[in-house]
């Protein structure tokens, strides 16, 4: 059977987690089980796993945490009991002192008993929340992963970790900027509101056309750029700081929770 974003959008979390298992879903999960909560990672050793969780304190917008994993176990308990961040992503990054070394479909042998995973709160979890007030999802309607871009915009540093900030952009009509605003507020757990709208060159962003992460997509005469925070933010510190070791999703591939996105809403 061929499965589409079209065919999983009202799948359950745990059933799409099996076919990610089963090796029968390898590609990006926006738009995939729509109404979960989604979730990017990244896995540390437990020697740096504590200036990460300061890292992550320090800049709350990037790096909103959703649950952390007891060191050596790959059960996210808070947020998908029984599931297993070593094969429930659809594709992982290897990281050896700053440099990718291997981007594997699971995790499994290069697990080890000294490993924490953060699971870190995904601009994918609001998309419902946008698609519901009407603003179209440009990655979502061209079968493209969401643009990511590495910006001039610091975080806060935090022991030996320290990058700038990533982002992820979405076009949006002008006249709906205000309403795409107001309505991912309402996600502070999983980046809430934008943090820039407009001009890509005001944060750093040279090419809007050359992401660093993701695809490039169509912005249409009358939309403008709208960036939110994003959690591929943890890969360019590893890039910037170099941990002996760390373990990533792969940009776009997330870990789809048992929670739903109403979990984390506020009002």
């Amino acid at each position: 059977m061929t499965y589409t974003v079209e065919s999983l959008a009202h799948t359950s979390a745990r059933e799409v987690r099996q076919l990610i298992r089963e090796g029968k879903w390898t590609a990006p999960t926006s738009g995939v089980s729509l109404g979960h909560a989604q979730a990017n990672m990244i896995i540390l050793p437990k020697d740096w796993a504590y200036d990460f969780l300061l890292y992550a304190t320090r800049n709350p917008k990037p790096c909103p945490i959703l649950d952390v994993t007891e060191v050596g176990s790959p059960e996210p308990k808070l947020i998908a009991p029984g599931a297993d961040v070593r094969t429930d992503l659809p594709k992982y990054r290897i990281w050896e002192n700053g440099s990718l070394v291997s981007e594997p479909a699971d995790i499994k042998d290069a697990w080890r008993d000294d490993l924490v995973a953060f699971m870190i709160g995904c601009s994918f979890s609001f998309e419902s929340a946008l698609l519901q007030a009407g603003i179209g999802i440009r990655h979502i309607e061209e079968n493209r992963n969401v643009p990511m871009y590495l910006t001039s915009v610091p975080c806060i540093p935090a022991g030996r970790f320290s990058g700038n900030t990533v982002m992820s952009m979405r076009p949006v009509p002008y006249n709906q900027v205000v309403k795409a605003v107001t309505c991912t507020a309402r996600f502070p757990s999983v980046h809430g509101a934008p943090l820039h709208v407009g001009n890509p060159a005001d944060i750093g962003v040279k090419d809007i056309n050359k992401p660093e992460f993701g695809d490039a997509v169509t912005i249409k005469d009358g939309e403008v750029p709208v960036f939110w925070a994003c959690g591929v933010t943890p890969q360019a510190m590893v890039m910037q700081s170099k941990p002996p070791f760390a373990i990533t999703h792969a940009p776009g591939h997330m870990f789809i929770a048992d929670k739903r996105d109403s979990d984390y809403e506020v009002f």
